[in-house]
C-alpha cells in the first residue's frame, strides 16, 4: 500500500507548505537545465515555425525536429509509422463575408453583424442555411445521471427541442462539480443535441470566463477549423469508449457576444443581465422560448489534412510490468498564421504549447539518460491538432499504439506557465483518481503546494489533452503554475491571458522563468517515475464521475 508511511508524507508535506510560501530555491544546476528547456522553444516557436499550424509543412518541420531529439536521446518509435502516427481531418472555414445571420421577430428580420454581433462556428460540418425558433435551455447541460438536464425540463420538454435551436450559457449550478459541467460540453453536448433534434446551437460566454476580449474571439473565427475523419473503426471506437465517439452529422453552430446577447433576450420577459447574474453566482436558470427565430446562410470551404502525432517509448525494467506504460504528453500545433496583432501575423505559440514540448524532451532526455530504467515503460507523446479540439490526442486514446487496457496514466503540459516562481501546482483532474495522492507526496518532496482548478467554469478541465485520456478511462493529470487570488502571481497569469494567449504576443520575447521550468521538469519526472515504479497501478476513485469510463 502506498500509505503506509503516512507519518512520513505529513511531515513532508508541512515542510512543502513553508517553503512553497517563498518559492522553491533556485541552484545552478536548476538554471542550466532551464536554459537547455528554453533553447527548445527558441527552436519551436521562431517564426520560420510560422505557428506550427496542424497539416501544414511548418508543422512536419517542428515535428522532425521533436524525432530528431527523441533519436538523439537513444529513445525508440512506438507508432505505425516509426516515430510519427498520422492523423485524418476534414476541414472547415467559413466565409463570414459570404455568410449572414438575422434574428426574426414578429415576422421582420432583424440582421445581425457577423463578428460584432457573433461568430460562425468552424469545428463540425455547417449547413448551408437554416431558419428555426430559438429557445434557452439555461446551462445547456445534459446529465441525466447526476439528476440534471437542461434538455428535459417542465419549461421545455426534451420532445419540445426538436426543429429548434437551442441557447444556452457558460456555466453550471454549484451542486455540480467543476470536472462534470466541463465534460457536459464534450461528447454528452453532441449526442443530445443530435438526440433531441435540434437544429443547430448557441453558446453565449460569460465575461468571467473568457480569457480575453471579444475582439479577439471575433479575430479567430476566420481560423479553419477541423474534426477528425469518419474511419471504419468508429463504431468500435464508441463501443470501447462512448465518451470518445465523434458526431459527423451536419448542425449549425454559432457563439453570441455577451454584449449584445440581450437581442435574443428581448421581448421574453426575461433579460441577459439576469442570467448572467445567475450563472456568475452559480445559480439555477430558467428555461424558455426566446420568442423568435434565427435565420442563418453560411458559405464554407470545405477539405482534407494529414498531421502526425509523435511518440516515443522508452522500455521498462521489470518484466512483469513493462508491458504497461506511463505517458508523459504535450501538443506540438499552433495557430499558424493569423489576423495581425501589434504588426505580427505569426501566431508562434512560445508558451502555448512548446514550453509544454520543450518539457517532454528535457523529461524524456532525463529518463533516457538514467541507467536505473523504471519498472513500466514510458511513452513520450507529441499531439497535433490540440488547438483544433484536442483531436490528436483524442486519436490516440482512440487509436492507441500500444493496448489500450496497458496505459496505466497521463501526464500532460500544456501552458503550464512557468512565468514567475514555483510555489504552487493547480492539477486539472486532481480530485478524480489516486494520482492525486501520488502527485501530493512527490509536491512535497519538492516542497511545491498541490492544489486543484480554482477556477472551474473556465472549462480548463476539457480544454487539454489530459482530457482525451479521461474519455478513455485512463487517470490523467495536467499542471500550471498556481497562484492565489488576488496575488502577484494571479495579475501576471490574467495579464497573460489578456494579452498573450492566442495571440501574436506569445512569442520567444516574452518572460519565462528558465529554473523554475525546470523545478517543474524535474517534479513531474520525479512523479512520472513514482507512478511507474508502483507494484500498483493508479485508479479513478469510487465516487468519481468519471470511474464508469475505467477498464
Amino acid at each position: 500500500m502506498k500509505w503506509t508511511a503516512l507519518p512520513t508524507f505529513t511531515v513532508l508535506l508541512a515542510i512543502s507548505w513553508a517553503a512553497a510560501a517563498q518559492g522553491v530555491p533556485v541552484t545552478p544546476a536548476d538554471q542550466a537545465a532551464g536554459d537547455a528547456w528554453f533553447a527548445h522553444i527558441q527552436v519551436l516557436a521562431d517564426d520560420n515555425m510560422r505557428g506550427r499550424l496542424t497539416g501544414t509543412d511548418d508543422y512536419l518541420r517542428a515535428a522532425a525536429y521533436v524525432v530528431d531529439q527523441f533519436k538523439s536521446f537513444g529513445l525508440m518509435p512506438a507508432g505505425t509509422e516509426g516515430f510519427y502516427q498520422p492523423v485524418e481531418f476534414d476541414t472547415t472555414r467559413v466565409l463570414a463575408e459570404k455568410s449572414s445571420l438575422r434574428l426574426i421577430v414578429n415576422g421582420k428580420p432583424q440582421p445581425l453583424v457577423l463578428g460584432q454581433d457573433a461568430i460562425l462556428g468552424a469545428r463540425g460540418a455547417q449547413p448551408d442555411s437554416v431558419e428555426a425558433p430559438l429557445v434557452f435551455i439555461g446551462y445547456g447541460l445534459h446529465l441525466p445521471e447526476s439528476n440534471y438536464d437542461d434538455f428535459n425540463s417542465k419549461e421545455l420538454p426534451l420532445a419540445s427541442l426538436k426543429g429548434k435551436i437551442v441557447v444556452y450559457i457558460n456555466g453550471g449550478p454549484a451542486d455540480l462539480s467543476g470536472a462534470l459541467k466541463s465534460y457536459a460540453r464534450t461528447a454528452p453536448l453532441a449526442k443530445a443535441l443530435a438526440d433531441a433534434g435540434v437544429l443547430g446551437a448557441i453558446s453565449i460566454p460569460t465575461p468571467k470566463s473568457m480569457d480575453f476580449g471579444w475582439d479577439r474571439v471575433a479575430s479567430g473565427a476566420s481560423q479553419t477549423g477541423m474534426r477528425l475523419a469518419a474511419t471504419p473503426t468508429d463504431a468500435a471506437i464508441a463501443a470501447a469508449h462512448p465518451a470518445l465517439a465523434d458526431h459527423h452529422g451536419t448542425m449549425f453552430s454559432a457563439t453570441f457576444n455577451p454584449a449584445e446577447a440581450e437581442k435574443l433576450f428581448a421581448g421574453t420577459g426575461h433579460t441577459f443581465a439576469q442570467m448572467l447574474a445567475l450563472a456568475d453566482a452559480q445559480k439555477p436558470l430558467p428555461r424558455f422560448a426566446l420568442n423568435k427565430s434565427l435565420a442563418a446562410t453560411v458559405t464554407t470551404v470545405n477539405g482534407h489534412v494529414t498531421s502526425p502525432n509523435i511518440i516515443a517509448r522508452l522500455e521498462g525494467s521489470d518484466p512483469r510490468l513493462k508491458s504497461q506504460y506511463v505517458l508523459v504528453s504535450a501538443h506540438l500545433d499552433h495557430l499558424g498564421v493569423g489576423a495581425p496583432i501589434k504588426g505580427s501575423s505569426i501566431y508562434n505559440g512560445a508558451m502555448d504549447d512548446a514550453s509544454g514540448v520543450a518539457s517532454v524532451l528535457e523529461i524524456a532526455k532525463q529518463f533516457a539518460a538514467n541507467k536505473q530504467r523504471p519498472c513500466r515503460s514510458m511513452l513520450f507523446l507529441v499531439f497535433t491538432a490540440e488547438e483544433k479540439g484536442l483531436l490528436g490526442s483524442r486519436y490516440f486514446a482512440g487509436h492507441p499504439t500500444v493496448p489500450a487496457r496497458d496505459i496505466v496514466a497521463d501526464f500532460n503540459m500544456d501552458m503550464f506557465m512557468p512565468i514567475f516562481s514555483l510555489k504552487k501546482l493547480h492539477v486539472q483532474g486532481l480530485a478524480e483518481s489516486t494520482l492525486q495522492d501520488d502527485a501530493r507526496l512527490i509536491g512535497a518532496q519538492h516542497h511545491i503546494e498541490i492544489a486543484p482548478d480554482p477556477e472551474p467554469d473556465r472549462n480548463s478541465f476539457i480544454r487539454t489533452d489530459q482530457y482525451s485520456f479521461v474519455q478513455a478511462g485512463v487517470p490523467s493529470l495536467a499542471f500550471k503554475f498556481g497562484w492565489t487570488m488576488g496575488s502577484p502571481e494571479y495579475r501576471a497569469w490574467r495579464q497573460w491571458l489578456a494579452e498573450r494567449y492566442h495571440s501574436t504576443q506569445d512569442n520567444l520575447s516574452q518572460p519565462m522563468d528558465h529554473a523554475a521550468a525546470a523545478q517543474f521538469d524535474s517534479f513531474l519526472a520525479d512523479l512520472a517515475r513514482y507512478v511507474a515504479n508502483q507494484p500498483t497501478r493508479p485508479h479513478y476513485e469510487d465516487t468519481s464521475f468519471f470511474k464508469r469510463f475505467e477498464h
